[in-house]
């Protein structure tokens, strides 16, 4: 099941980014695709229907992104929709690709060393992306870390990358 989900944010991840606009798109992308899933996997268990309809409601699509991530990341929009409409948030936040693209908008701008072990990796970003950019030092909630682990663990059993 789980391989199927990542196969499918893959494949949602790999489609044209022609669609997805706004200021400080990132062509290099610093997180990979298994770490995505991960993330995804952790945040919400990569579920697709449990989507916001407003800001208010706090985080939105399968990564759980709130306004001031979008913000911070780019305020990325869809189908050259203006980032100063009043559904774009919302609109990119329960877009799989949208989404993808303002967590690698957000870790480039606030790329850093969480647990000071010398290197920028996965877990860096997982916690980036829970904590926020300036709270990723402290410890992860364990519901999140646990699923973020297996997540992790099954790539490597499975001997993907």
């Amino acid at each position: 099941m789980r391989a199927l989900l990542g196969y499918f944010l893959c494949l949602l991840l790999t489609l044209s980014p022609s669609l997805v606009q706004g200021q400080g798109h990132v062509l290099d992308k610093p997180v990979t695709e298994k770490c995505l899933t991960c993330i995804c996997e952790a945040i919400s268990g990569c579920n697709a229907t449990a989507i916001c309809t407003s800001p208010e409601k706090g985080t939105c699509g399968i990564f759980r992104i709130t306004w001031a991530y979008w913000v911070d990341a780019g305020k990325l929009t869809l189908n050259g929709e203006l980032p100063d409409s009043e559904k774009a948030f919302i609109n990119c936040a329960n877009d799989p690709h949208c989404a993808a693209d303002l967590v690698q908008n957000y870790m480039k701008k606030f790329n850093q060393d969480c647990n000071d072990d010398g290197e920028m990796d996965c877990l860096d970003y997982a916690k980036i992306h829970k904590l926020g950019a300036y709270g990723c030092q402290a410890d992860l909630p364990y519901n999140y870390q646990t699923a973020f682990e297996e997540c992790i663990e099954m790539y490597e059993n499975e001997g993907l990358e």
